[in-house]
């Protein structure tokens, strides 16, 4: 029997990710025009995210681009990881773990260099899927066609059994035209009667 795959995105999907406000605090207390953190700091944003900086690295561009000592370069970077992390959206986690062992379960995430070893120590994704593809490992972010047909090729399965579910509409029509089936994720209620719809086709 060909297997059925479910891959699915982290940030506003399995974690629940609203803006905190975190920048703008930090640019009213450094006295910064709005706008400048990131402004400044885009370049090294996007090298992190596709992993060609290491964490080191960004530590040390935060401090000089925004003129921070050591302790303001820990607490701004917690800030950051505060909102990337976000909550774990529980109900949804809690049905993809009672998946196991009907389907192939995969993550396909745009992410931030550092961020397997903080989402593996709060949330155990490695222990909730097969396999995780990070852009920061693979050099390659969603919507780009390569990310998905890497996320295909961890889990040795093929892209017309797959249903991808992500919050980004242009990612869910990425992975439309790279093969796969595709879910824009909006709830936790339509987003499961979408995989169960899938896995009874896969039967």
């Amino acid at each position: 029997m060909t297997a059925t795959c479910v891959i699915l995105d982290i940030g506003g999907v399995l974690e629940i990710t609203p803006e905190t406000g975190w920048v703008q605090r930090w640019e009213k207390r450094l006295e910064l025009p709005m706008g400048t953190v990131h402004e400044r700091m885009h370049d090294v944003w996007s090298a992190g995210s596709v992993g060609s900086i290491s964490e080191r690295e960004v530590h040390k561009q935060v401090a000089g681009r925004l003129g921070l000592t050591t302790l303001q370069v820990e607490a701004f970077m917690a800030d950051l990881w505060a909102e990337y992390l976000g909550t774990p959206n529980e109900e949804l986690i809690d049905y993809v773990r009672g998946l196991h062992g009907s389907c192939r379960l995969g993550i396909l995430s745009n992410s931030f260099v550092g961020a397997r070893e903080r989402e593996t120590s709060l949330y155990h994704f490695d222990e909730l899927v097969e396999q995780i593809v990070y852009s920061h490992e693979i050099g390659i972010e969603k919507p780009d066609p390569r990310a998905f047909e890497a996320a295909c090729a961890s889990l040795d399965v093929r892209p017309e059994n797959c249903l991808f579910i992500d919050d980004a509409a242009a990612n869910v029509a990425a992975a439309q035209a790279a093969g796969m089936q595709a879910h824009l994720f909006e709830d936790n209620t339509r987003t499961v009667t979408r995989i169960a719809a899938h896995l009874d086709a896969g039967t």
